[in-house]
């Protein structure tokens, strides 16, 4: 999946744009709720912070994920590592180009859910 792909996926199932917050960095788009809290993070990093060998540029999202989920699936699945950047118990780091679709679209889902204020009941 492309940066493009991964957004437009974002914008099709949530209706969420990515905004830059980060002063002088284009790169870094963050997807949140209406609330202001995030849900996901795109990055463009060097492969070598996810344990690659090498300096090519890669497309990334960091997903919020439940710490069980993390144990059973970073670095066993496919483009699925540990947060890079973000608390490694409750955030994933997944590769867009080597995680299939299903697989991101799944992560992205859960990643809504735990970070969407809840409703608190009387």
């Amino acid at each position: 999946m492309t940066r493009g792909e991964f957004e437009a996926l974002v914008l099709d199932t949530y209706n969420v744009r990515a905004d830059y917050p980060f002063e002088e960095d284009f790169e870094t788009g963050v997807f949140r709720h209406e609330s202001g809290k995030w849900f996901g993070i795109a990055m463009n990093i060097s492969e070598k912070k996810i344990g690659h060998v090498g300096n090519r540029q890669i497309d990334v999202v960091n997903l919020k994920c439940a710490p069980e989920v993390i144990e059973s699936i970073a670095g066993v699945e496919r483009g699925i590592y540990r947060a890079y950047h973000m608390n490694k118990t409750h955030w994933l780091t997944v590769s867009l180009e080597e995680c299939d679709e299903e697989t991101i679209s799944w992560l992205l889902s859960i990643s809504y859910d735990l970070t969407r204020t809840k409703i608190k009941r009387r």
